[in-house]
């Protein structure tokens, strides 16, 4: 199996196409071999009854047979005896003379198996004189066994031939129809960057083909351009509060002031704390890239809505929860609903003005997370793009405010990869609402 796998496409089509011709006409040139015995042998009986019904005529008006060219014609007794003055029939027995007698051809060798083989048929008619003769035709089947089996062995050759000359058949074809495939591939190594493949003008697979492959090189300048993105962002975030961290250390060394040296450590801390959520938060979207997904289990919604906003700062604005449901379960794991709503709420706490509304909502299908604020919101132009990494509608204000672009993103990819949507609009209040939707888990029972 390795070996067929590692030849070519044009190889492979070409053996089974020669494999396939050959199969089918070897079966025809085995069923027609078989049948060219029993074929030849009616030839040869058609062309007795031919000859026997003159015969018989003749000798049933009292006339001798007349010889036939080709044919061996004898007029013998019911028994067997010969009434023509000829020799007794070679091979005409006991055995043949009955079935003769009863209309059935039979076939006698003269020498055995290596000897000449004849064809025989006969009929009985009565003279005028009220006597019975058994009249028989026959014809010396010559070269009969020889031409069976050399037909069969010519017909199992021109099997072979005709599979070779279908093999060169679809090589060639075969390869002109990978011609187009082979130029476009060639094509494609030689494009530059930000090219396209044109569109062949006739609507084929080939010009599907070269639309997949558009598509295909638009993904992934996309996703280098993503990356490329991702890479300058994320060197800008880690670059800034490590240098801040290094220009107050350096202020500290520079002024040995207990007092400033306290203020400093502060700061450096803050920093070292938002570079630490900075890290965290680039660490599980690298694990959320490369597939790392922990295993789905149904989690309480409310429940886990209520755990959280419990957790909130004591300088939060008021947070309450509603919703019509007791309990929503999710299809998701908890680790990734407290990841979605921490950072929601943390989001809406440093916007709010002064109330937040977490609603929980369920149906047949799915339940829904809905989270609003009565701040200032977020423009249409924004909601698009708001879930992307380290964008930030107002970039000096997520500064000040200690985010770091990567919050929102997180919620996107956990609630995605669980099949889920996570979309932002307006909110009654005024502000912004992040709503979250998950498929419905079934009820676990105790």
């Amino acid at each position: 199996m390795n070996w067929w796998s590692r030849r070519g496409l044009r190889f492979r089509i070409t053996l089974v196409s020669a494999a396939v011709t050959f199969a089918c006409l070897a079966g025809l040139a085995l069923i027609a071999g078989r049948g060219l015995g029993p074929l030849l042998t009616r030839s040869v009986d058609f062309e007795l009854s031919q000859a026997l019904a003159p015969a018989t005529a003749e000798v049933a008006a009292g006339r001798p047979a007349t010889p036939l060219s080709g044919v061996t014609v004898r007029v013998l007794d019911i028994a067997g005896t010969p009434r023509d003055g000829l020799p007794p029939a070679p091979g005409l027995g006991p055995k043949e003379i009955r079935d003769l007698k009863s209309g059935l051809p039979v076939r006698t060798d003269e020498g055995g198996d290596h000897g000449p083989r004849w064809r025989w048929l006969g009929s009985v008619v009565t003279e005028p004189d009220g006597s019975q003769r058994l009249v028989v035709v026959g014809t010396g089947l010559v070269g009969f066994h020889e031409a069976v089996s050399d037909g069969a062995f010519w017909l199992v050759w021109v099997a072979l031939l005709s599979a070779l000359v279908a093999a060169m058949a679809t090589w060639l074809g075969v390869r002109s129809a990978l011609g187009p495939v082979t130029r476009m591939r060639r094509s494609v190594r030689a494009l530059p960057a930000g090219a396209r493949l044109p569109l062949p003008t006739a609507q084929d697979d080939l010009r599907a083909l070269a639309a997949d492959f558009n598509e295909l090189l638009a993904r992934q300048e996309e996703a280098a351009q993503r990356l490329r993105r991702f890479t300058g962002d994320a060197a800008h975030e880690l670059r800034s509060p490590v240098a801040s961290i290094r220009v107050q250390a350096e202020v500290a060394v520079a002024n040995p002031d207990p007092e400033l040296a306290q203020e400093t450590l502060a700061d450096v801390l803050a920093e070292a704390e938002r570079l630490s959520a900075l890290l965290d938060g680039l660490l599980a979207l690298a694990r959320s890239d490369a597939g790392e997904l922990p295993p789905a289990e149904p989690v309480e919604l409310v429940t886990e809505a209520r755990a959280a906003v419990a957790r909130m700062p004591s300088d939060a604005p008021e947070t309450r929860i509603t919703g019509a449901v007791g309990e929503a379960w999710a299809h998701a794991s908890h680790a990734e609903v407290e990841l979605v709503l921490n950072n929601l709420l943390r989001n809406a706490t440093r916007y709010a003005r002064g109330q937040i509304v977490v609603s929980v909502l369920a149906a047949r299908s799915s339940v829904r997370l809905v989270v609003d604020d009565d701040g200032p919101g977020i423009a249409p132009e924004h909601r698009d793009r708001v879930f992307d990494r380290f964008y930030r509608v107002s970039d000096d204000r997520a500064r000040s405010s200690g985010g770091t672009g990567l919050g929102l993103a997180m919620v996107a990819e956990a609630v995605r990869r669980r099949g889920g949507s996570v979309q932002v609009g307006e909110s009654p209040e005024g502000g912004a609402r992040f709503e979250v939707r998950w498929r419905s888990a079934s009820v676990p029972r105790l």
